[in-house]
This record gives C-alpha cells, structure tokens and sequence, in this order.
C-alpha cells in the first residue's frame, strides 16, 4: 500500500470513529428524508423581503471554519452555495458537540434565519442542526481565496472517472449539463411545435444500417442470433415513413465501434428526423432555423469555440461539394477516377489510406483539407454518388451527384440530410454495390437489409431526412472542445 494510500485509509477510519460516535450519542447520521422550504438560491436573491426569516435549508457542507463558540460552514444545494452561521448558544452544547463531528461532504439540514453578516455576506444563522448523511470518504481538497481557486480538481481523466466528484467540486461542469438538457428540450420542442411525433426505434437489430460505421456485435441467448447496437436510426425511422407517418424523430443512442478522439465517443446521442414531401433544401432550412433557435435559448448566439469566434445569428453560407475541392486543390475533381485522385493526393503530400477507394478518397480530401477550414455555419452540397448510396439521384441530371449537405461549423460536422432516395430499385443496386465493397474489405460499407428493401417496394413518399450530433451541438453551444467534456459518463480504458 502506497502512503498516499495509507493517507487515505486513515482518514476514512478516522472518519468512521465519528460515524459511530454520532451513532453511540442516539443520532441517525442516516435519516429517512427531510424537508426544506428554501434552496440557496432563495435565499441570496430575496434577502430584502426575508431578513430575519425563519427558513429550512439542506445541502453538502462544502468549506468548515471550526471555532470554540461558534462556527460558519458553507452548504452546497442544487443551486449553488449559502453560508451558514453556527453558534453553540443557539443550537445547544450538545447539538454543537456534534457539530463538530462533521466533516467537508456531510450534508447537513439546517432550520435558521436570514441575516447578513459584519462582511456583508447574506447567511442563516442556525438555531437547529440535523446530520442527513455522514460522509466517510473525502473531497478533492479545492482551496479559494479572494475569488481564485487553488489545488482544484483538475486532472481530466480523473475527472471523467469520478464524474461525481467533478460535479461536486467544479460548479462550472454541473453548469454545462443542465445547459445539455435545456438544448435537448429545445430540439424537442422546436420540432413537437411543428408536427413531428417523437418514436423510439430498436436499439438491438437483426441487421445494422443507415451509415458507413463498424458496430458493436452481441448475441441473443433465448433466439441464438446474432444482434448489432444500432448505428443509425435512419432504416427504421424510414418504414414509419412508409408507413404512413409523415414527420418523425427520435433522439437516441447510437455506437460505433470505431476509434475515439476530441470529437468521437463509441457511445454518442443523435437526432434523427424525416419528412414526407420535403427534399433536401426544406431540411437545410429547418436545421439552420432549429440551430439558431437551440442557441437562443441557451444565450449562446456569439460563441468563442477555441480560438474560433462564431456567430450562429448571421445566415449560414452554402458551398458545392467540388466547388469545395477545388478551392483547395487547385483541380475539378467532379469526374476525376482513382488515378487522378491519387496523382492529387501525391501532388499535396496528403498520405493515401491503405486499400482506399475512390469514395474513401474523396472524403480524406474533404476531411483533411476542407472542413478543418469552415468556420462560420457552411452547408456543404450536391455530394459525389459514391459516398452518399442511401441519397436521391441530383434533380439536374448529372447522375454523378446526389442531393445531400453536411452542415460544417468550426471545422466539426454536425448535421448530415439527403433528399432521400425513395426509388426501390435504385435503392437495391447502391446498397448491392454497398456489399461489394464490403467483400473488398471496406469494413464499413453497409449490409443489404432486405426487409428494408421490401418496405421500399411498398413505396416510399418525397422524403427529406436529417441526423444531427447532439453531443456536438452542446459542445459547441457550451464552448466545450472535445465530446467527452459533454458526455457525464464517457468511455475509458479500465484502469
């Protein structure tokens, strides 16, 4: 056992010896509820119409200053912090006595009135204590003084392991997460106001579709099947389209079994929607409008995401797909075959993935060279056929292009729409050629899922489809550069 193990473990017993001494004194450091009439928050912000108030309030003592006749501590509720003033001749010897069994962690109830002290400082001055719950591990020891907090709880892996902790000790994390579910409230209610119904889908399938990605695989004991974690809603929210259902969504659970980095957790929440009779110009409306009405709700219209300074209020810009690469590459690439691309690709002293086709190619491009350059909101549009099998055919005629755009912001990708391809025909040869590259070892090209095929053939109305990375739209909104910092259990190594 290391010392600062043993450090640890002495505190713990010594921690304990004052559990049971609370407990050998006729006192429940346990109790079975209690009720407060006031948070923190109540407090502080209606001192002039509550002084001298008698109020109940509950929280976990975060900083102790213990002195012979009386004492202040510092609670900590849901909504934030409230100094409370501790004197033996008010709450008893006795109750005093126990007082100063407590420790930072404990949580504590507290009946008292409202006053403010010499320093100004709106506390309670408490005439009852109850101990709600003894606590026998210690906090991160985080040290303030004069607004500056010191030895803080920092260490980012340790943090995402003991995300209570980090809850408890980093006020500004707390802070990011019910910022989270405010902008996940917002994409809901922006699309209830306009008539979408909200559906829950499989998340265990027979057969997994929808996007370019490895996925998990498990097994069904009682059917003896193999099942996959979805990675995409797009398949079944599609047959609900077919089947007579005109707008639908579902925010949901993906996972991909692919590599993590700033950006990418196995583990991740999108929203997925479609619509009948809409094309992929309705849906790059929609998200444009859907985006900027989320970040008002957040206040986050003027963002500073890094050292990028984005401004969601201004109307979003809309480039080509090869208008794009040529900006960047000097060259048309809009009929350019695997030769070509490779001689592009030597010319810029870009490295060639191995076994790469020529879709595989023309996203490394548009990765590596063109995104990392979009700052401000771009719809990037009219994609390459070969990269995009489940998008409709370009109503212009070139049979080398689909309708479909990726909304880039800050060189990140957050919304991917087609106009989707409801040709059922059209549909089996892309997902049939799909295979084939799956048989040359392109461990992503998708399956043929035969009975989404045969919902097709059923017919399939005018669809527009939208996904949206949720988990990077709070990232951006809360200015929060890597996804594991929005996630409040992330994936780790075991240590």
């Amino acid at each position: 056992m290391s010392d600062q193990q043993k450090s640890l473990q002495q505190i713990i017993d010594f921690r304990i010896e004052k559990l049971n001494k609370l407990k050998d004194a006729g006192i429940n450091p346990y109790p079975h509820r209690f009720k407060p009439t006031h948070s923190s928050s109540d407090v502080l912000g209606q001192f002039e119409e509550n002084e001298k108030k008698t109020v109940i309030v509950a929280g976990r003592i975060m900083a102790l200053r213990k002195m012979g006749k009386a004492s202040f501590t510092h609670i900590m509720d849901g909504a934030g912090r409230i100094q409370i003033y501790v004197r033996r001749d008010d709450v008893g010897e006795e109750s005093y006595s126990y007082f100063k069994l407590l420790d930072m962690g404990d949580f504590i109830g507290v009946k008292g009135y409202i006053f403010k002290t010499k320093m100004g400082e709106i506390s309670i001055h408490a005439e009852k204590l109850t101990v709600l719950s003894k606590s026998i591990r210690p906090l991160p020891v985080v040290k303030e003084k004069d607004g500056e907090t010191f030895d803080a709880f920092s260490d980012k892996e340790q943090r995402y392991r003991n995300r209570h902790l980090d809850l408890i000790v980093n006020p500004e994390v707390r802070d990011t997460f019910i910022k989270r579910t405010k902008i996940i409230n917002a994409l809901r209610s922006f699309l209830d106001s306009r008539d979408f119904l909200e559906v829950e889908t499989p998340v265990l399938q027979p057969l997994y579709g929808g996007a370019n990605a490895r996925p998990f695989v498990t097994h069904h004991n009682a059917l003896d099947q193999k099942f996959y974690l979805r990675i995409a809603d797009e398949l079944y929210l599609k047959r609900l389209i077919i089947g007579g259902f005109e707008k639908v969504y579902e925010i949901a659970k993906d996972f991909r079994n692919e590599g993590m980095d700033r950006s990418h957790n196995p583990e991740f929440t999108m929203l997925e929607y479609y619509e009948a009779y809409a094309d992929y110009e309705d849906t790059m409306a929609l998200v444009e409008e859907m985006i900027r009405n989320t970040a008002k709700v957040v206040n986050a219209e003027q963002i500073t995401w890094g050292d990028m300074e984005i401004d969601l209020s201004k109307p979003f810009h809309k480039k080509t797909y090869f208008e794009l690469l040529k900006d960047v590459s000097g060259h048309d690439l809009s009929k350019a075959g695997y030769e070509e691309l490779i001689s592009v690709f030597n010319e810029m002293n870009i490295d060639i993935p191995e076994n790469a086709n020529i879709s595989q190619l023309l996203g490394t491009l548009m990765d590596d060279l063109v995104e990392p350059t979009l700052i401000h909101p771009t719809f990037i549009i009219d994609y390459p056929k070969e990269v995009s099998p489940l998008a409709k055919m370009h109503r212009n005629g070139d049979e080398s292009l689909v309708e479909r755009f990726e909304l880039i912001i800050g060189g990140a990708e957050f919304a991917n729409s087609f106009s989707e391809l409801n040709d059922p025909i059209d549909q089996r040869n892309r997902l049939e050629a799909q295979s084939v590259l799956r048989e040359a070892g392109d461990e992503e090209a998708q399956p043929v899922d035969e009975n989404f095929l045969q919902a097709m053939e059923c017919g399939m109305p005018p669809t527009g489809g939208v996904g949206l990375g949720v988990d990077r739209l709070v990232m951006l909104l809360t200015g929060n550069r890597w996804i594991r910092d929005v996630l409040l259990f992330p994936a780790l190594r075991s240590e």
